[in-house]
């Protein structure tokens, strides 16, 4: 099965910038992240989304080397087509409804390419999720077995990665084995999360022998509070994905929506476990 799709990503090579236009380029990102919790604000409001009386938080970005500040503007822009696919609600049809309560829906965008949302409420917290699938992204391959490695190649500050990941060989799989380079990003607003991204290409990582080098993006995750209970959380993914190939279309539009509902099977039996787990030690602790 096709790898579940945090994968966010897109890059080319970048040219070294002298240092005056290293410093225009710099100043340009600092107005552009600036105003992204404005674009951010006025998107999740028109689409729906939960949003807080607070104003969005200041962003004050680290500082970035100019040579990778091309990652951190890939990372940004992918986020913000994503939301705005989200935002659009017209043309989004339900493809599955599942008994637990998950929703998936498509929407076929223009060049005839179905993007994919699945909703769902996920018995976590916002900060585990976020740790799960972005901080330690490099060990989802423990709990998910549609993926046979994800590797971190970059660090690009604190809210940026490059990754390469690929997916497994397992049984049933309509697709066959796919890898992906990918620039990720994360953000927070107020008690919200946001990972997005889209392909890239580095000349240095060529695609690996025996895959097929699939793209994803721009696409992205958001994680939102749940009222009532701060342990739950609202888990809303856009999957789009260029799985590259010679397969027909109606094979890749019934293996997405697969893809996306055993990610979250995966996700589901992995914070059972560990919640399991973390109760078990409670009642060591106390019986000590």
């Amino acid at each position: 099965m096709l790898p579940a799709v945090v994968k966010l990503c897109c890059g080319i090579s970048y040219p070294h910038l002298r240092t005056m236009a290293a410093v225009a380029v710099i100043g340009q990102e600092i107005t552009h992240l600036q105003r992204w919790g404005q674009i951010q604000h006025h998107m999740r409001t028109d689409a729906g989304f939960k949003s807080n009386e607070t104003k969005p938080e200041d962003l004050k970005p680290k500082p970035v080397k100019e040579d990778q500040l091309f990652y951190v503007q890939q990372g940004q822009e992918a986020m913000r087509k994503a939301l705005t696919m989200l935002e659009d609600k017209d043309g989004w049809k339900v493809e599955n409804t599942e008994s637990n309560g998950d929703v998936i829906c498509s929407k076929v965008m223009p060049g005839a390419r179905k993007v994919f949302r699945l909703e769902a409420v996920l018995e976590a917290s916002i900060d585990d999720l976020y740790d799960l699938l972005f901080v330690r992204v490099e060990d989802m391959h423990q709990w998910n077995p549609s993926i046979q490695h994800l590797k971190v190649l970059k660090h690009i500050g604190p809210e940026t990665i490059i990754t390469h990941e690929a997916s497994a060989e397992t049984a049933g799989n309509l697709i066959g084995q796919r890898d992906f380079l990918s620039v990720r990003h994360s953000y927070r607003q107020n008690s919200s999360v946001y990972l997005g991204g889209a392909a890239i290409q580095l000349e240095s990582f060529p695609p690996q022998a025996g895959f097929v080098r699939a793209e994803n993006g721009p696409t992205c995750i958001i994680i939102q509070p749940v009222d009532e209970d701060p342990r739950k959380s609202h888990f809303t993914w856009l999957l789009n994905m260029d799985v590259k190939g010679w397969l027909p279309k109606s094979i890749v539009n019934q293996a997405l929506p697969r893809a996306q509902l055993d990610f979250t099977r995966h996700l589901r039996r992995h914070l059972t476990a560990s919640a399991s787990s973390l109760t078990g030690e409670d009642r060591n602790i106390e019986t000590r």
